[in-house]
């Protein structure tokens, strides 16, 4: 039995009752904290919290590691409810050709982004493929996340997406922190169906989607319902046959141009809808009336140069809403959710309660993990981040270019 106190914690943030899997609209403005507190976590799990004014003292100091947290904030950790970390190899000179001129569509239609990924990863063996990712998977638990969404995508045929979907089961099954595998077949049409889009829509209904559901390497399916990729009806198609397979529906859902994502993602009952440059008013009032937690990714938005999504007209309008990273080799090649949790106040205007809890509970949610994670929690993992010395949570968002994290816990001990 492993047991973990942390003492004279300077600020406690991110505490919320368990019926609370996300917070909309004005709720988000509310960070539920403790001044000069403790906190106790016992085989992995948050156990107990509460004031340094009342702390009773230590009874039992077998297996008891203690960490002093004076003038240090503790919070849960975040959760990246959209990332594609497995992929084999990077994409730095579609940087430098957009720096030149090139739009991100003009790379896709002359046979870069996604489809450059698709060709690196075909001719990646998996044990090579589970290396690269690995070091990504560390990359982003020392910046922070302790729980993360990874989707497949860059495979594009049955073997490939299989390949990469067994890189994301061995990185869960390293049980460092909870991971949750997406299927995104439907990400592009690969080559080798470029004049028969019907035809490869079919092969991931009849072949790639049965196959996954076999081998149970997948929480969700996602499409980019997009122009030029897979339209509203398609989406739908495609989603509706994942969920016959139990799947959980996601969607790429208006980054380029409106061209119906959400109106699909909400007809699927789909758990989130993520991009929504283009989303519009009837959009919003879709959402207001459903379960679907629509999730800004501003590291892409940034990174293409896009218009931003209208956040504050979201919270504004009642809705829940989450930010998450994107991390990807073409739109936003970094995971560092801090930064996330920078920009969403510097560029999209919440204000840093709105952004934290953008980033740990609503995005918990987005991923189905809002009952294990997002929140400091009695029975939700001891999955947490401790700053260094700083004023005020505040400051995290503030200080965009500093690493301001002294150590993270996961399961109730340091992670190196």
């Amino acid at each position: 039995m492993s047991k973990l106190l942390l003492k004279n914690i300077k600020t406690l943030i991110g505490i919320l009752p368990e019926s609370t899997s996300k917070l909309s609209g004005q709720e988000m403005k509310t960070l539920e904290q403790l001044n000069n507190a403790w906190l106790a976590c016992e085989n992995g799990t948050i156990l107990a919290y509460g004031s340094m004014d009342d702390f009773e003292g230590i009874s039992n100091w077998q297996n008891l590691s203690i960490i002093d947290c004076e003038n240090k904030i503790v919070m849960p950790g975040f959760v990246d409810s959209h990332t594609h970390i497995v992929y084999a190899q990077n994409r730095e000179q579609e940087f430098v050709d957009r720096i030149n001129g090139l739009s991100y569509e003009d790379i896709a239609l002359r046979g870069g982004g996604i489809l450059n990924s698709v060709e690196k990863l075909r001719n990646c063996n998996e044990n090579d493929l589970f290396a690269q990712s690995y070091q990504r998977f560390k990359e982003i638990i020392s910046l922070g996340t302790v729980g993360v969404e990874i989707k497949s995508g860059y495979g594009l045929n049955l073997n490939a997406e299989l390949k990469m979907l067994r890189v994301i089961k061995q990185l869960s099954n390293l049980k460092l922190i909870p991971v949750k595998a997406t299927l995104l077949a439907a990400h592009a049409v690969p080559n080798e169906y470029k004049e028969n889009k019907t035809k490869y829509i079919e092969y991931i209904i009849s072949e790639i989607i049965p196959a996954v559901s076999a081998e149970k390497t997948a929480d969700f399916i996602d499409v980019f319902c997009e122009k030029n990729y897979f339209s509203k009806k398609e989406t739908i198609e495609i989603l509706n046959a994942g969920i016959k397979h139990g799947l959980t529906p996601k969607v790429h859902a208006e980054q380029l141009s409106h061209s119906g994502g959400i109106e699909a993602g909400v007809e699927c009952d789909a758990i989130s809808v993520d991009h929504l440059e283009f989303i519009n008013d009837n959009d919003i009032q879709l959402l207001l009336n459903s379960k679907t937690m629509p999730t800004i990714l501003p590291g892409a938005a940034y990174f293409l140069g896009l218009q931003a999504p209208p956040a504050r007209k979201l919270i504004d309008a009642g809705l829940a809403l989450a930010f998450a990273s994107d991390y990807n080799p073409g739109s936003s090649p970094s995971g560092n959710m801090m930064q996330v949790m920078s920009m969403a106040c510097v560029q999209y205007k919440l204000n840093p309660e709105e952004a934290i809890n953008a980033c740990t509970i609503n995005t918990a949610y987005a991923a189905n993990l809002q009952k294990t994670l997002g929140s400091i929690t009695p029975g939700k993992l001891a999955n947490l981040i401790i700053t260094k010395p700083i004023s005020s949570y505040n400051f995290l968002p503030y200080a965009f270019g500093s690493n301001l994290i002294e150590k993270i816990i996961i399961n109730g001990k340091e992670f190196n």
